[in-house]
């Protein structure tokens, strides 16, 4: 079942963050330092009563997935459209987990709430060399809005 995260969730969040954060840092060691979190318990526990910032977990009994989402609103913008986009922060599915659809099934969930919203569309980041989560949003139907570029110095 997908839903809301609430605060017995916290403890279980972070273990899954140190993996999210172990598969940046192999990809990118000149960025990400290992064995640490993005956010700490009191970060996660702020977040949880952001309306601005919904948290979404995947739970069979222990949480396998969660999605960090953002929701973000231009208004009267001189160059952009106004547009509402739900950006997905964060989205990790447990390593033990993986191929049982719990991507699929909280990408989804993602998704319809981005409707309810009444979200344009939702946006997220793929770092270069995650070809597996790469593979996965463009199955979801997912297409390049934008590319960032680098020069290492």
């Amino acid at each position: 079942m997908t839903r809301r995260a609430n605060q017995n969730d916290i403890k279980r969040i972070i273990e899954l963050l140190h993996q999210v954060n172990m598969v940046h840092h192999v990809i990118r060691p000149d960025l990400f330092k290992p064995h640490t979190t993005k956010y700490d318990e009191q970060e996660l526990e702020a977040m949880l009563s952001d309306k601005s910032k919904p948290i979404f977990v995947y739970d069979d009994g222990e949480v396998e997935g969660y999605a960090f989402c953002q929701i973000t609103e231009v208004k009267d913008h001189k160059l952009l459209e106004d547009v509402k986009t739900l950006y997905i922060d964060d989205i990790c599915v447990d390593e033990k987990a993986r191929g049982k659809h719990v991507g699929k099934t909280l990408y989804e969930y993602v998704l319809n709430f981005a409707r309810s919203i009444h979200c344009h569309h939702i946006t997220l980041n793929v770092w270069e060399g995650n070809g597996p989560a790469l593979s996965f949003y463009k199955n979801m139907g997912m297409q390049v809005q934008k590319t960032t570029m680098e020069t290492i110095l």
